[in-house]
């Protein structure tokens, strides 16, 4: 048996690639968009790519499942939960017809050459969710070797239960949810020890609380020490764990849902987007392109296309950009030539596939040359504690509420910058805004997204850190 993770750091997501060696078959299991890194991983080990599957519907990313399948890859699916969460795309191929596709239950199997699937109905963090028992039947083996767990186990944590209510909207959810994933818990802890846990993310995903960032794990290794599932010794006492502290989703995670419920759009190949002049993008109008620049935030707000934003290409690029490019949006990029698809792939990955051009940011020195840029304010906490006290400007906290609420700046309006596009309203235009993050990095990229939608920001360098540090007052 072959497998292979393949993680995306930024997104802190895995897949899996599983294939029979006997046969040279393969199967990947929670794709990204972008399939043609899972098929050259198989290709290099003597296999090819003929069936994907998918644990749930994910919130977090674009599900490459439907780009197999429009290439010929049978696709596994779950027929669990209720009727608000069936997927809706395997009966709608292009061109018509439905693609080769299995809808799975509770206890359902599949093969892969001689490699055995067994479906596990798993729900909790979404109604639908399935885990995949893994058996090497070529190698002889009578019992699974490990278990894709998707966004139900995680190494250290569980799959957050509150995604269908504070993601997609759907009211009431929370609750019942988490009391599912109590159930599944209780599931759980008769699966055998020995089992290789595969978790669908790592430290960073925002599908739960506290991830680990070990990449793999056992079940028993889980029973023993996972604090989620040592929390679960009665219902209403685990409710209530899960449920605390679980962060802001990002504003994209709704639409990923939708997406990849109804099937997020075939793209067939990367974007390949135009290299503009100097000339065409001083022309782009940011007010309806999302002009996105990728530079450091100290070149960024010393001098940058007016209206453009800031997002730096960090582990937070594809979350940031998702959470304030709204749909649909053409994007012009600023970015060093060598990481041009590295930028386009993030991209993608989070449903934005209208990038229309790209601008070199080796080449902004002479773009900048007899141009007027725009500029962004970020003053020290002494200038701050001045401009508190004689201007009066809005106070804005960009942080997560649970940050917020260990302690913040008094009078601070709080709305984490993964949602603030949604909010807007929420920020006046008619008055200076101050904004802080932990340490100045969010609240830079909150800043351009307050300047490109008409406020006047400044950013606080060194953010609530330095606001402490210097020993002004803080609210609790």
């Amino acid at each position: 048996m072959f497998m292979r993770m393949v993680y995306d750091d930024a997104l802190a997501q895995a897949a899996y690639v599983i294939g029979c060696q006997k046969t040279g078959e393969a199967i990947v299991i929670d794709p990204e968009r972008d399939v043609d890194r899972y098929e050259r991983l198989a290709s290099a080990n003597g296999l090819r790519l003929v069936a994907a599957a998918e644990t749930h519907i994910h919130a977090d990313f674009h599900s490459g499942s439907r780009e197999l399948a429009e290439k010929g890859a049978t696709v596994y699916l779950s027929d669990e939960g209720d009727a608000d969460w069936k997927y809706q795309w395997h009966t709608k191929k292009t061109g018509g017809g439905s693609y080769a596709h299995r809808l799975l239950k509770d206890g359902d199997t599949f093969r892969v050459g001689n490699i055995e699937f067994t479906a596990v109905h798993t729900p909790g963090h979404t109604p639908e969710h399935l885990c995949y028992m893994v058996t090497d039947r070529g190698g002889g083996a009578d019992k699974p070797i490990g278990v894709a767990t998707g966004d139900f186990l995680f190494v250290g944590d569980l799959g957050r239960p509150d995604l269908l209510e504070s993601a997609a909207g759907h009211a009431g959810q929370a609750d019942p949810s988490a009391r599912r994933l109590y159930q599944t818990v209780r599931k759980f802890q008769s699966w055998p020890d020995y089992l290789q846990v595969w978790p669908g993310h790592g430290a960073g995903s925002a599908c739960g609380k506290a991830l680990g960032a070990v990449p793999q794990s056992t079940v028993g290794y889980e029973k023993l020490f996972n604090p989620s599932v040592r929390a679960a010794t009665g219902e209403q006492a685990f409710t209530s764990y899960i449920l605390e502290g679980q962060p802001e989703p990002p504003l994209y995670f709704a639409r990923m849902k939708r997406d990849n419920k109804l099937g997020p759009p075939v793209l067939g190949r990367l974007p390949a987007p135009r290299q503009l002049t100097a000339a065409e993008l001083a022309g782009i109008d940011a007010r309806t392109t999302a002009i996105v620049d990728t530079r450091p935030w100290a070149a960024f707000r010393a001098g940058h296309v007016p209206g453009a934003l800031t997002l730096p290409l960090t582990n937070a690029f594809p979350t940031d950009a998702g959470s304030m490019i709204a749909e649909g949006e053409p994007i012009v990029l600023l970015v060093d030539r060598g990481r041009l698809d590295e930028a386009i792939r993030a991209l993608i990955r989070v449903g934005l596939d209208s990038i229309t051009g790209w601008f070199d940011a080796a080449a902004f020195d002479q773009f900048a040359a007899g141009r007027t840029l725009a500029t962004t304010p970020e003053i020290s906490v002494r200038e701050a504690l001045t401009l508190i006290e004689t201007v009066r400007p809005v106070l804005l906290d960009a942080r997560r509420a649970t940050e917020f609420a260990e302690g913040h700046i008094p009078g601070a309006l709080n709305i984490a910058h993964t949602r603030l596009l949604a909010r807007l309203t929420e920020v006046p235009k008619d008055r200076p805004i101050l904004v802080n993050c932990r340490s100045g990095m969010r609240s830079s990229r909150a800043c351009a997204l307050l300047q490109r939608h008409g406020r006047s920001a400044t950013n606080l360098a060194g953010g609530f850190l330095a606001w402490e540090q210097a020993g002004a007052r803080v609210d609790r």
